[in-house]
């Protein structure tokens, strides 16, 4: 095959032209204008529940905002799943609060329930507060057990701010992911399941606190003639560029989430007799997942080619395809890494032209973060080691993934 065959890559509709020439016509180029504000409306119209949104330059600045809008600040404590990319905890660290990471229960792969209540019994009995914030993940769109996670919530008040990044279109019980709890966090990242090259949205029980979002991404200024500051603000919000591509997105999202899920059914059939591989599923009806990654296990006595020499070259570059500086590593190994099984299968695949990865390395086991509480049962890193994501974005097609599952067979001795 000659072509190369990515995780997850944007795929255009046609009508972002046309939004974006009208910013340009109209002279809207600034983080503000009429796409801004029909991005919202479109986007409060897919999330329902009457939920009001507010358009950022990242998901990660949506985390950060409902987390200032939950009073988090120095000294504090937040819950937040271990298992997820590193923009769910950072933004914690960056109010001067402390990241309490929280693991994975085994059927959807997100925040346990049970463990979650413990770390919260625990963090009142050794430090006389409870957390201030709990943030559950949507690990690759797969839905948590949202009602578990909010009585838990809803027994010690404390604020929920669910991070859908992966998690657009995803729904539980059928309701959206994102709207359970007092905030919710979407992604338009380039690889996400609709783009706007670069941002994200946070989703916001109602006007009141939209506005004050709004107030906090708009530099925090306050109703004078001239520029006063009393709070700290940021300077968040979307452009009206990026807004007209989000607006074009938003009329193939449904058809992005239905592609996704074709590509895990056809998975599903393709790999039903694949001995040692174990695709992960909607674990009931209640779950729907939007599969914006497609992610497998390996058994761990499963031999493939190659694995006797996993990890004995240094990776070049970041993993993701990063675009700016890494630091090169300092040795070829860590304390927690995916099986050389895995790691052979990775390379086998890139070396056919299809981009793989290992499933994201819970916070817990970050050197950043060794010194954090971790309420831990073994999962997310029993996960980590035998885990990959597969291509499942609007560009991968029926080919591709047959493609795919032939280049898994072949590998496995």
């Amino acid at each position: 095959m000659s072509k190369r065959i990515y995780l997850c890559l944007a795929h255009m509709s046609g009508e972002e032209q046309k939004f974006i020439q009208e910013a340009f016509d109209t002279n809207w180029v600034v983080p503000l204008g009429p796409n801004v504000n029909g991005f919202e409306a479109d986007l409060e119209a897919f999330v329902g529940q009457n939920k009001k949104v507010v358009a950022l330059s990242a998901g990660t600045a949506a985390v950060h905002l409902a987390l200032i809008a939950c009073g988090v600040g120095a000294g504090d404590e937040v819950i937040v799943q271990s298992f997820t990319f590193c923009a769910s905890s950072h933004p914690i660290t960056y109010l001067g609060a402390t990241p309490i990471f929280v693991d994975s229960e085994e059927d959807t792969w997100n925040m346990d329930p049970q463990l979650l209540e413990q770390a919260i019994e625990d963090r009142i009995a050794k430090t006389g507060r409870k957390p201030k914030a709990i943030v559950p993940v949507y690990l690759y769109g797969m839905p948590a057990k949202m009602d578990e996670i909010m009585a838990v919530a809803n027994k010690y008040d404390i604020p929920v701010v669910e991070d859908a990044a992966e998690g657009f279109g995803s729904k539980f019980d059928g309701q959206v992911c994102g709207t359970f709890g007092r905030y919710g966090v979407l992604s338009f990242n380039g690889n996400k399941m609709i783009t706007t090259s670069g941002g994200g949205a946070l989703i916001c029980p109602n006007d009141e606190a939209k506005k004050e979002i709004m107030f906090y991404a708009t530099q925090a200024r306050e109703a004078y003639p001239y520029y006063q500051h009393e709070k700290i603000g940021y300077n968040y919000r979307m452009s009206n560029i990026c807004a007209g591509i989000g607006r074009g997105q938003m009329t193939i999202a449904e058809e992005h989430v239905a592609h996704h899920k074709h590509i895990q059914a056809l998975y599903r059939e393709l790999l039903a007799d694949v001995k040692g591989v174990t695709l992960h599923e909607n674990p009931s009806e209640r779950y729907d997942s939007n599969f914006w990654l497609c992610t497998i296990l390996l058994d761990a006595d499963l031999k493939v080619k190659g694995e006797e020499n996993a990890y004995k070259s240094a990776v070049q570059g970041a993993v993701g395809g990063a675009a700016g500086v890494t630091h090169a590593a300092e040795s070829l190994h860590t304390d927690c890494e995916p099986n050389a099984n895995v790691e052979a299968m990775r390379v086998a695949l890139d070396a056919a032209g299809v981009e793989s990865r290992p499933l994201w390395k819970p916070m817990h086991k970050q050197p950043v973060y060794a010194s954090n509480p971790a309420y831990i049962n073994g999962v997310s890193e029993a996960l980590f080691a035998r885990g990959m994501c597969l291509p499942a974005g609007p560009c991968v097609t029926d080919d591709d993934v047959k493609y795919i599952v032939e280049q898994i067979k072949a590998n496995i001795l």
